[in-house]
């Protein structure tokens, strides 16, 4: 059944979790390595256990609470706050459009 449901992933057209959190992952990875830190180096400043890293850079598994220290010693903390952006109020800019219109 596992195998079905990976081999499924490959083949969807839409993102699935598993992969956003590979994809995560493997993106952490590479800015590890920009940042020219070893596995130990970037657990050690972030307070996140050398065997959680290691377990995320594999299967992109790990705490939310972890991955947002990575992200901070990565100096990419910030960049988290745009997940889950709201957007602006539309229906208010409407307004501003059926107004001009009753003139």
């Amino acid at each position: 059944m596992a195998y079905i449901l990976s081999e499924m992933n490959n083949y969807s057209i839409d993102k699935l979790p598993l992969q956003v959190l590979k994809n995560t992952a493997a993106k952490l990875k590479v800015l590890r390595r920009q940042n020219k830190y070893s596995q130990a180096e970037l657990a050690d400043r972030s307070g996140v256990s050398l065997g959680s890293l290691k377990r995320f850079e594999t299967t992109g598994q790990v705490s939310l609470e972890s991955f947002l220290k990575l992200l901070h010693v990565l100096d990419r903390l910030e960049e988290f706050d745009t997940i889950l952006k709201l957007g602006e109020d539309l229906k208010a800019i409407e307004k501003l459009f059926s107004f001009n219109k009753n003139k």
